[in-house]
Order: C-alpha cells, then sequence, then structure tokens
C-alpha cells in the first residue's frame, strides 16, 4: 500500500523537482561519505563487544557534545541544538561513526536520562502550584493536545487522498499523525529552562504541560489506531482492550512511582546529611524503577515523575534536598541523550512526498499548538505572558513522537506504518532543532530568564564594582568613606554620624592606601581618650596590606573577609590608588536587596 503512495506522485510537478533536488544531493552525498569512511581509522569503527571500546566511545560522545553545546551557546542558540547537531554529524546522516547497532545498545541511556527528567518535572509539581494553577492547566492542556490533533488530522488526510485518491488511507495516516503530533518532548524544553535559570508563570504552565500531555497522545493514539486497524482490516485489539492496556499504563505508572517514592523518602529520612549516600539511594531507586518499567511496560517517564511528585510534597521537607544533589549529576546523562537523539535522525530516507507530508505535519502542528495553547489560556484566565509566549514552548517532540510511530510501525508494517515512521524522524529532526530556539525566545521574551536563582547565584554573577550602597558605587573614589590620614578626629567622628558607612579607609596625599578605621576601633578609642580634639585619623588607623579590587567577584571578596576575619577591606585600584571601602554588610544588604527585585518581578509576573 505504501509503495503505491510514492508511484502515483511521479506525474506530479513538485514531485519531479523535488525528486531532482534529492537525486543530486545523494550523487555529491555519497562519494564524501565512501572518501570519510576510506579516511576514518579503524578504531571509530566500534566493537561493541569490547568494554574499552564502549568507555572510548562514551567519553568520544561526552567531548564532542560538550564541544557542540558550548559552540551553540556561544552563538546564542540553546546548547541542545549543539548536541542534537553534533549527533547528526557522527550518526546515521552524517560520517556514521555510530553504526545503528551501537545507537540500539544504547538506548539505556535513553531510558535513564527520561527517568532524570521526569524526575526532576516531578519536583515541580507541589500540591500548591497545582492548586493554583490545576484549572489552567487543565484548561490549556485540552486544547493545546485536541487542537493540533484535528488540524493535522484534516490537512493530511486532504493531501494524501488529493495524490493518492484512496481515502480509507488518507484517513488513517491522518488520524494516527494527528494523534502523534499531540505529545511534547519534555526534555528539550526543560533542558533550555534549566540553561536559563527560568521562573515565574509560564515556566510553571510549561513544566505543567509538559508532563501531562504525553498521556493525552497516548489516549488518541490508542483510539486512531483502533479505528485505523478496522479501517485498514488488520486484526487489532477492541477499543475497550486498548483503553484497559492504556489504564495500565497510566496508573500503573503513577502507582509504582509513589510506591517507590514511599520506600525511598523512608530511607533519606536518616541520612540527608551524607550527600554521597543520598544521591546513591535515589539514583539507585530511579534506576530500577527505569528497569521495573522495561520489565512490566510501564511507562518510565510516568514513574519517575510520580516518585519525584511523591517526594516533593509528602515527604519531610529536609529531603527535598536531594533534587539539588540529583541535578548536579544529570548533565553528562543529558549530553549523551541528546547526542544519540541526533545520531538516530536520518535525514536521507525522506522521498519527495514525505517530505511534501513532513512539512504539512509541521506546519499545521505549529498551528494547531498556537491555537490550542491561546485558546487554552485565554479561557482559564491565564497570565498575559502565558497566553503570548506559551505556543513557542510546546514545539519540540521526540521521545514518545518517536515511541508511537515505532509502535505504528509494527501495527501497521503492511500498510501505512513505515510512511509514519519516516515522516515522524523528518519532523523530529526539524522540530528539535527548531524547537529549543522558540522556547529561549519564549521565556526572554516574558521576561523569566534568570529569575530561578538564589543569592549565591547572584554572588557568583557580581563583581565587587557592581555592588551599591545607599545609591552609591562602593568603587567610587568621591565616597565618604575615603579620608585623609591628616583628617582630624572630630571631623571624622562627624561624618560617621552623617553617613551610612561604618568602616573608612584612611590615604596619604598622593591618594595611596594609609590603613582602615572600624567603627569598633574608634568607640574603643573614644572610651581610653580623654581629650580627641588633636588627634587626626593617622593616631587611630589599622594599618593593613590586605586589600580588593573592584574586578574582584564577590566569592573572594567574602572569603577573605572570612579568612582574615575582618568586615572591611580597602578598596584598591591597579595603580594602589584608594577607591573606596568593601563593607561586609554592605555586600550581604545588596544581596538582600537583588534577591527582593527577583520576587518583586516574579509577583508582577503573577
Amino acid at each position: 500500500m505504501t509503495t503505491f503512495i510514492y508511484l502515483s506522485t511521479n506525474n506530479n510537478k513538485i514531485n519531479n523537482k523535488l525528486t531532482f533536488i534529492y537525486k543530486n544531493l545523494q550523487y555529491y552525498y555519497n562519494p564524501v561519505m565512501n572518501v570519510i569512511a576510506d579516511i576514518v581509522p579503524e578504531f571509530m569503527h566500534f566493537n561493541f563487544v569490547d568494554s574499552a571500546n564502549l568507555i572510548l566511545l562514551l567519553g568520544f560522545i561526552l567531548i564532542l557534545g560538550a564541544i557542540g553545546g558550548r559552540l551553540f551557546q556561544k552563538l546564542k542558540i540553546p546548547q541542545v541544538v549543539g548536541y542534537i547537531v553534533i549527533g547528526i554529524i557522527i550518526g546515521q546522516s552524517g560520517f556514521q561513526i555510530l553504526s545503528s547497532q551501537v545507537i540500539t545498545a544504547l538506548d539505556p541511556i535513553n531510558s535513564l536520562a527520561l527517568s532524570l527528567i521526569g524526575f526532576l518535572i516531578g519536583a515541580e509539581l507541589k500540591t500548591s502550584v497545582i492548586k493554583k494553577y490545576g484549572k489552567q492547566f487543565t484548561g490549556i492542556l485540552l486544547f493545546e493536545s485536541i487542537v493540533p490533533f484535528v488540524v493535522v488530522s484534516i490537512a493530511v488526510t486532504l493531501i494524501t487522498f488529493f495524490v493518492t485518491k484512496d481515502f480509507v488511507l488518507a484517513i488513517c495516516l491522518g488520524l494516527i499523525l494527528g494523534a502523534i503530533s499531540a505529545a511534547t518532548a519534555p526534555a528539550a524544553t526543560t533542558d533550555v529552562l534549566k540553561e536559563n535559570r527560568t521562573r515565574g508563570p509560564l515556566t510553571t504552565t510549561v513544566l505543567g504541560i509538559v508532563a501531562m500531555d504525553d498521556a493525552v497522545a497516548l489516549i488518541l493514539y490508542a483510539i486512531t489506531s483502533s479505528i485505523a486497524s478496522n479501517l485498514l482490516g488488520g486484526q487489532s485489539l477492541s477499543l475497550g482492550t486498548q483503553l484497559l492496556t492504556l489504564a495500565y499504563d497510566i496508573f500503573g505508572s503513577i502507582l509504582m512511582g509513589c510506591f517507590i517514592g514511599f520506600i525511598l523518602s523512608l530511607l533519606l529520612k536518616n541520612i540527608m546529611n551524607n550527600e554521597g549516600r543520598s544521591l546513591s539511594f535515589s539514583l539507585g531507586f530511579l534506576f530500577l524503577s527505569t528497569g521495573i518499567c522495561a520489565l512490566i511496560n510501564l511507562d518510565n517517564i510516568l514513574c519517575s515523575m510520580a516518585i519525584g511528585f511523591f517526594l516533593v510534597n509528602f515527604a519531610p521537607a529536609k529531603i527535598r534536598a536531594v533534587f539539588e544533589f540529583i541535578e548536579k549529576y544529570t548533565p553528562p546523562i543529558y549530553v549523551l541523550f541528546f547526542v544519540l537523539v541526533g545520531a538516530k535522525l536520518n535525514i536521507w530516507n525522506v522521498t519527495s512526498f514525505l517530505g511534501i507530508i513532513a512539512i504539512v505535519y509541521v506546519l499545521c502542528r505549529t498551528i494547531g499548538k498556537t491555537i490550542g495553547a491561546k485558546i487554552g489560556a485565554k479561557l482559564t484566565k491565564a497570565p498575559i505572558t502565558v497566553y503570548k509566549y506559551l505556543p513557542y514552548c510546546l514545539l519540540s517532540q521526540a521521545g514518545v513522537a518517536i515511541g508511537l510511530s515505532i509502535a505504528a510501525g509494527q501495527q501497521f508494517q503492511d500498510t501505512i506504518g513505515s510512511t509514519i515512521m519516516l515522516i515522524v524522524t523528518a519532523t523530529t529532526f526539524i522540530v528539535q532543532i527548531i524547537g529549543p530556539i522558540c522556547v529561549k525566545y519564549g521565556v526572554t521574551k516574558a521576561e523569566e530568564c534568570g529569575l530561578d536563582i538564589t543569592e549565591d547565584d547572584i554572588m557568583k554573577q557580581c563583581k565587587l564594582s557592581d555592588v551599591q550602597c545607599g545609591g552609591i558605587a562602593i568603587c567610587d573614589k568621591n565616597s565618604p568613606a575615603i579620608i585623609l590620614e591628616n583628617e582630624s578626629l572630630p571631623s571624622l567622628i562627624n561624618s560617621f554620624g552623617k553617613n551610612h558607612n561604618q568602616n573608612y579607609v584612611v590615604k596619604t596625599e598622593d591618594n595611596k592606601l594609609a590603613g582602615i578605621i572600624t567603627l569598633e576601633y574608634l568607640k574603643e578609642t573614644l572610651l581610653i581618650m580623654d581629650f580627641y580634639e588633636a588627634m587626626m585619623a593617622e593616631d587611630i588607623m589599622v594599618p593593613t596590606e590586605i586589600f580588593v579590587t573592584p574586578e574582584m567577584p564577590i566569592p573572594e571578596v567574602m572569603n577573605l573577609f572570612t579568612e582574615h576575619d575582618v568586615d572591611a577591606l580597602p578598596i584598591l585600584d591597579k595603580e594602589g590608588n584608594v577607591l573606596g571601602v568593601a563593607e561586609k554588610t554592605a555586600i550581604e544588604h545588596y544581596l538582600h536587596a537583588k534577591i527582593l527585585e527577583v520576587h518583586q518581578k516574579l509577583a508582577m509576573l503573577g
């Protein structure tokens, strides 16, 4: 059946043109690949039986993936795109350094990565968030899933019928692709959100939606595949049986995750002070859940998400630190996962007819997601940033979509199965490149980037020259905290009373460092001195050789305070000229004010 779809388009002018371009690409591509195959040394053709080559392979993937991610990050493109592009270059569409057998053998890494992603998404689904946004999530979820299903189904059906004149085949292809279009890939989306430290109503909505719309896609696929099987005359399970199987998959995964989460919470309760042991137990149970799901045909993403959901909502509060422990060790797994996603894609297997359907699928899915998300946001009275920018965050598609296409390939192997697999593969390539870029655009326009931060994060980003106290930069050479060594003591006391500084740096006539005066030392001086009118700053200052510079990162400055047990340090420029005084309390006040600004911005975003 699939064969005659391709043959029936031979007289189509667009098809002829696309076929001509495709053949020319192959004409130039194949010789290049042959030359590269001759040049690439034998050790690149990995024998997967050899454990040494396995380690070499993993190191090779990690290093190339990290380089690709960094290069794309420099170009202001999400790093996940770099990982996927590296995978495409070394995989089936590129130099074929990774063979299909090796990629298949590394599938467990994909399962582990998806489990980690599900676990961390579950941590975001706090009951307080669900109570606040539950109605909004449900409304948006239904529309952003159902509308693309309808739009893609109708468009693909019409185009396929126009080409093949076979209504049954056209409607079956349309229904299956429509169901698959409802799914959104959480991996690439959450990676961009983490990379940009986003926080706000849009981020919360995106995490909630991508965590749940795969379940809607599974339900739609169960219904449409049953209809398609009956229309195409194939043997299939009844709709009722398929729905029971689906219920087992969804609810069984959730129950399994909650049970494992309960056991894990009991174990973690008494060992949270040991980060290594907590991490070992947590990863161990996550990997255990992944293996159990594979054995009894449950969904590992839903299961791991339920584990995270249980721990964040029903376990003791101190256990929640385990999410930070695990998040520290996820980047290498993510690099491997996305490189392998790119390596699986074979963009040269797409014929002209499939290319047209793939383009229509991407366009109609994008239109459907956009319309559906906007309708859902409007009806549920979501914040304006969610209404405007949520569609940009729902374009990525990978794991569940590919899984459903494989299921369709097996279920409809004699009819539309291979067609569906090739179309989903081709479109995955497109949306996995474009999707993360759109996510970054959406959260940037929504002004949610950089809001998921703590005082420690701000400290790491700041230099001493960024700090202000009382609206004045502490590195300002005209600061009232700078006095001459011949300044009289009464004048100094008067200055202490007028200004907010509790520490003063003393300079010489040629603007060099002489010493430092603290409020505490001044108090001690006044207690033991009966006459102080004739005294000057140089008489009570403490000489110091320790100083800081404007370009010094805040963490280094705070370390100097701790190391030398002081609360203030003079600030000097490269030539040794006095610029001001760095006070520990002033820096802490500045960091706290920055956190308050973030909280105020979050409150304004809704």
